[in-house]
């Protein structure tokens, strides 16, 4: 007689992804700070948003959505922040974001992964694609941000060095 385990299929733990969302993060940050000021606040190319937009867009996902994820209240979608035109003020609100990803990390119950979830009230999936989303979305910019960088003579950061 054959017995079969109820279990989630698991194949990076909690504490894997964390720490791979955290080096995307840290990658970002290295990409913030290679701006000049000036750049970071107006320089686009074919019609796309300043990287400090992109950045803002990612500091209303990140912490907003984990904390949402960790404790089932919902909130909107909010890509406002004031930061006086000061990239030391956005790259400030990034590292609160992480302490807040962390600290919200750290409640989610293995279980809460799959769970199905609409996100800002709006975005239906579970929290594990949630989660992947928040950190493609990140990556997706990152590359915008890496061409900003290129056009302004300006080598961006390794992106294999998370």
């Amino acid at each position: 007689m054959e017995t079969t385990l109820n279990k989630t299929s698991q194949v990076i733990s909690p504490e894997a992804l964390l720490k791979h969302w955290q080096g995307h993060r840290a990658l970002t940050r290295r990409v913030i700070e290679a701006f000049p000021e000036e750049a970071f606040f107006n320089h686009t190319i074919g019609g796309m948003r300043p990287f400090s937009e992109m950045v803002l867009e990612l500091l209303g996902i990140a912490g907003p959505g984990l904390k949402e994820i960790a404790t089932g209240k919902t909130a909107s979608l909010d890509e406002h922040r004031e930061h006086g035109n000061q990239k030391s003020k956005v790259l400030e609100m990034w590292d609160e974001a992480t302490e807040e990803i962390n600290t919200y990390w750290d409640q989610l119950k293995l279980e809460q992964f799959e769970k199905s979830i609409r996100i800002f009230g709006q975005y239906d999936g579970t929290a594990w694609s949630s989660i992947f989303y928040f950190i493609d979305n990140e990556i997706h910019h990152r590359g915008q941000a890496y061409v900003y960088l290129r056009s302004l003579g300006i080598e961006p950061p390794a992106f294999y060095e998370r």
